[in-house]
């Protein structure tokens, strides 16, 4: 049997990170290649499903750059490594098979310092293929995690690294588009997890309540909640170190949080507007927004970090910018981008009604981020 190169999702991301030049072939099917494929500001990716390759090797080979390395990707990792046995076999070299596909690539969390806070850092975990971000705040020697995401690994691997004990677990909110590590993070390590009560009605599982005036000390900085209902009605974000501003998925870098996730898309067009029309203006301008997700590549810093000055976004993100409230109502609830994979029982996950296996839980996410109004 030939043996081919691989790439580990890890080294993908950290070459996308790097804006390494980058040449991909994908082989899944074209339909869920439109719908979600790897991205990077330079990489040039093609599609070409295996189903045709297998029979028809030709059709691709003349396309396929002679002076450069090929990766190879697909679902799994079971199709593009035949497809990159069957490239060496007809002559070709510097191919490489991205080990586990998609799925790998999906979730792999790369932790990246976003600064300093008192007694500490403050790091962000890009999870690069979910288009998910999650945080770490550190402060002489305790650790409070936002947004976690279901795979824990990275999270341990920090906390062993840094040799911090984990003071709180935070949720912005009830995600919709990924399951929650928040929970099984809070009970591996005993600490308590925060939740916000208006998003709890429904949960199975007990939590420490996220309201407006709440405060997490941790070491010497500190979270301050701040309630800012609109993608959800419990939707609340942190001011971290009164310098950092965690906007779970109300705010992004290029575009605003959509309000119909949970189908009350009408009845939280008012809240989202206030949240950020008013709530967020009444802030200092100064803070440094981090949200929970990335749209694309392009909302990415040059150290591969997704942040950005409050008061930029005021003058730079449409969705801050619709002036006329019948406008901004029409925008958040028409032409809404197609509403996350499985996003239903990724709610009920996350209350606890539902408990799938851990297979289940990747295909659940299989997919791009959709928690953007477009």
């Amino acid at each position: 049997m030939t043996k081919v190169n691989e790439l580990t999702s890890k080294e993908l991301t950290k070459k996308i990170l790097n804006g390494d030049s980058m040449f991909i072939l994908d082989v899944r099917p074209k339909d869920a290649f439109d719908d979600w494929k790897v991205e990077g500001k330079n990489v040039k990716i093609i599609n070409k499903p295996f189903s045709e390759l297998k029979d028809n090797l030709g059709s691709v080979q003349s396309i396929l750059p002679s002076d450069e390395a090929i990766y190879v990707i697909c679902a799994k990792g079971n199709s593009s490594t035949k497809t990159a046995e069957m490239l060496v076999e007809a002559g070709m070299d510097n191919i490489y098979s991205v080990n586990g596909g998609m799925q790998a690539w999906s979730e792999y969390l790369e932790p990246v310092k976003i600064g300093d806070v008192s007694g500490g850092s403050l790091y962000q975990f890009v999870r690069i293929g979910k288009g998910c971000l999650s945080y770490a705040i550190v402060s002489n020697g305790e650790v409070a995690f936002v947004d976690s995401s279901r795979i824990l690994e990275s999270y341990k691997k920090f906390i062993q690294d840094h040799k911090v004990s984990v003071k709180a677990v935070l949720d912005t909110h009830l995600h919709a588009d990924h399951i929650s590590g928040g929970r099984s993070l809070s009970n591996e390590y005993n600490s308590p997890y925060y939740l916000p009560p208006k998003d709890a009605e429904d949960v199975q599982y007990e939590y420490k309540e996220l309201n407006d005036d709440t405060v997490i000390n941790v070491g010497d900085t500190t979270i301050k909640a701040v309630y800012s209902p609109g993608h959800t009605i419990g939707s609340t974000s942190f001011i971290v170190a009164d310098h950092y501003l965690l906007t779970g998925d109300i705010l992004f870098i290029d575009s605003i949080g959509r309000p119909d996730l949970a189908g009350k898309a009408e009845d939280w067009v008012g809240d989202l507007r206030k949240t950020l029309y008013k709530r967020y203006k009444d802030l200092a301008d100064e803070l440094i927004v981090l949200p929970a997700h990335f749209m694309t590549i392009d909302e990415m810093n040059e150290d591969g970090s997704v942040s950005h000055p409050l008061k930029a976004l005021y003058r730079e993100n449409h969705g801050l910018n619709i002036e006329d409230e019948q406008e901004f109502r029409r925008t958040v609830t028409e032409n809404l981008p197609p509403q996350p994979n499985s996003y239903e029982k990724i709610r009920e996950t996350n209350m606890g009604k539902m408990h799938p296996e851990e297979e289940e839980q990747r295909e659940m996410e299989t997919g791009p981020n959709r928690c953007a109004v477009r």
